[in-house]
């Protein structure tokens, strides 16, 4: 069966503006578990991971928050968002005046609504599912994490490739609420945000989300 994400995401999600990030409008789940089984029905699978691409991580808006407020950080600059889901940050990215902006994330349904979204918001994101961290990074000047410590692999592999980044001299930006595998040393925090949450997701109603600057080794 061929499968069309664009047409899956266009008929099960809303374009809406963000409570947090007014700017910008993503494709939205309306209700997290409807969704999950839609998705699960359309590749006819179970025991997909949750559609991470259909919702505002508290971790994406806080990001996506600071460098609006903050255009010099990512003005001219080629950009790189690991782990990017509906391209929440990669879209202030490029609000903001990135000179380019590269979304990556291993979920085709992520690729699809990047585009969607980017279109939505008037913008342009090149996208790649491509595993940047089996080398060092290329063609970047700014690396922007949000909210991937939420499962300790994951989280271990990622805050040890990125520290080697930033210790290549690239800037290394994490955004985090609060997960339970963020590293306990190595990070500059630069603020804090309290963001509203969906409780779908999350078990609190809002979130504490920090931006941090990962530092080298």
């Amino acid at each position: 069966m061929t499968i069309d994400p664009a047409a899956f995401i266009r008929a099960e999600t809303l374009l809406k503006p963000l409570e947090f990030v007014p700017e910008l409008r993503l494709h939205l789940a309306d209700v997290a578990v409807d969704l999950w089984q839609a998705t699960e029905e359309t590749l006819e699978k179970t025991g997909l991971p949750p559609p991470y691409w259909a919702f505002a991580w508290p971790g994406g808006q806080g990001l996506a928050r600071y460098l609006l407020d903050h255009p010099a950080i990512v003005a001219g600059k080629r950009v790189v968002d690991l782990g990017a889901g509906s391209g929440l940050t990669s879209l202030a990215a490029a609000k903001a005046g990135a000179a380019s902006v590269l979304a990556v994330d291993i979920d085709v349904f992520a690729l699809a609504a990047i585009q969607l979204n980017a279109a939505a918001n008037g913008v342009t994101i090149a996208t790649s599912d491509a595993d940047l961290m089996a080398e060092p990074l290329k063609d970047c000047d700014l690396l922007l994490i949000g909210d991937l410590c939420y499962e300790r692999p994951l989280a271990e592999r990622v805050t040890t490739w990125a520290r080697a980044q930033a210790a290549r001299g690239i800037p290394v930006l994490l955004a985090d609420p609060g997960r339970a595998y963020l590293p306990e040393t190595g990070l500059q925090r630069i603020t804090t945000y309290t963001i509203p949450t969906n409780l779908d997701l999350e078990d609190h109603e809002s979130r504490e989300t920090a931006i941090f600057r990962l530092m080298a080794p």
